[in-house]
């Protein structure tokens, strides 16, 4: 079950990268949610449904994904720790270059709970700009580029 739940996590991963929402939806339990640890702007709990927005809106904000580089992947029963780097560049040209810990719980192969762990402030100062534009631009009916 451990290095089943280990791919599954690692697949995750390639579809938020890769902004891919439907390969994302695939990894998720009905009830999934996700908790990004902290106290900025990012941080707090998130459902099934947003978690899967969020994702598909990285299509524009991080075109050309995140680059993830695995530091260390560990499974022990129905718990995955997965501690990454990502290196990007955003739609407006700006570096994000964050370190991660998502720490994965597992129900029947499907991942139910995600603990997310890095650096808020740099998401707030980066990729939450970002996603307001976009959030203005879809309010406006516009749902070209940024």
């Amino acid at each position: 079950m451990s290095e089943g739940n280990k791919q599954v996590a690692l697949d995750f991963l390639h579809a938020m990268s890769e902004a891919d929402a439907e390969g994302q939806a695939r990894c998720l339990a009905p009830d999934a949610a996700t908790h990004t640890k902290g106290f900025a702007g990012v941080s707090g709990r998130r459902d099934r449904e947003t978690m899967i927005a969020t994702t598909a809106a990285f299509k524009q904000i991080v075109p050309s994904g995140f680059s993830p580089k695995i530091i260390r992947i560990v499974a022990e029963g129905d718990i995955v720790m997965l501690e990454w780097e990502g290196n990007a560049v955003l739609s407006d040209g700006t570096p994000y270059c964050n370190q991660y810990v998502f720490i994965f719980t597992f129900a029947d192969g499907k991942i139910r709970q995600l603990d997310e762990y890095f650096c808020t402030a740099l998401a707030d100062r980066t990729i939450l700009p970002l996603l307001a534009q976009m959030g203005d631009a879809l309010a406006h009916g516009n749902e070209g580029p940024l």
